[in-house]
């Protein structure tokens, strides 16, 4: 009994500081960002709930947002392995080709890591890329990979819904009603990650990128990406 006890205790632990770690309160700054987002409020693309699930969709299931989950699974399994975990830092600034987005994945990986000081091993650096940050702090706390993939996919699904509402502007249910509408995109997404190597990493969210480029001479902007 005391052994299944402490084993429970565990994965509670576990499983709280992946809540902590991935909540909004959690000061990464991603509030500032909306990944292109606010253009695609500009042009229309992104009108209503519907619309923002099909952006979103596109983003999770040909975009960045697969690539990122590919880089954190592989940081997860690169384990303490210090150059290979610069090497997919170096990856994961390559295939972020707007210089925002690029600006926004060092950004906000140093911030997470700053804040995760009270978690953070001395053997892990202070300069990585977001989804390189993650998957190598879980995996320093043996933190499961599945659980991690998905639940950063969610956080970057959420945050992107949050800019949305307040851009468009939608109301909170229609924000909820679009991340509903995500769960099998998500879900999918980090299932088809686990599978493809860093080498392998592509898209063709050409409209996404687009928007992120043309986001940089935007006149009037709210976020920074």
């Amino acid at each position: 009994m005391r052994t299944n006890s402490r084993r429970t205790d565990m994965a509670e632990i576990k499983l709280l500081r992946l809540q902590i770690w991935l909540s909004p309160a959690f000061p990464t700054g991603g509030f500032a960002y909306s990944q292109g987002t606010e253009w695609a409020v500009k042009t229309g693309d992104v009108r209503c709930g519907a619309s923002l699930a099909d952006w979103l969709s596109i983003h999770f299931h040909h975009g960045s947002g697969l690539g990122e989950a590919i880089v954190l699974r592989a940081a997860y399994r690169a384990g303490t392995d210090a150059a290979q975990l610069t090497r997919l830092g170096e990856l994961a600034l390559a295939a972020s080709v707007p210089r925002e987005r690029a600006e926004e994945t060092l950004a906000q990986g140093a911030a997470f890591l700053r804040a995760a000081g009270p978690w953070r091993p001395g053997w892990l650096g202070e300069a990585l890329p977001y989804p390189v940050a993650v998957g190598a702090l879980a995996a320093a706390h043996q933190i499961g990979e599945d659980a991690t993939c998905l639940a950063f996919l969610v956080a970057q699904a959420s945050t992107l819904i949050s800019a949305a509402v307040r851009l468009v502007p939608l109301g909170q249910s229609a924000g909820v009603e679009a991340l509903a509408e995500l769960e099998p995109v998500l879900i999918r997404a980090a299932a088809r990650a686990r599978s493809i190597s860093p080498e392998d990493i592509g898209g063709c969210g050409f409209r996404a990128e687009i928007a992120s480029m043309c986001h940089e001479a935007q006149e009037t902007r709210l976020f920074r990406s």
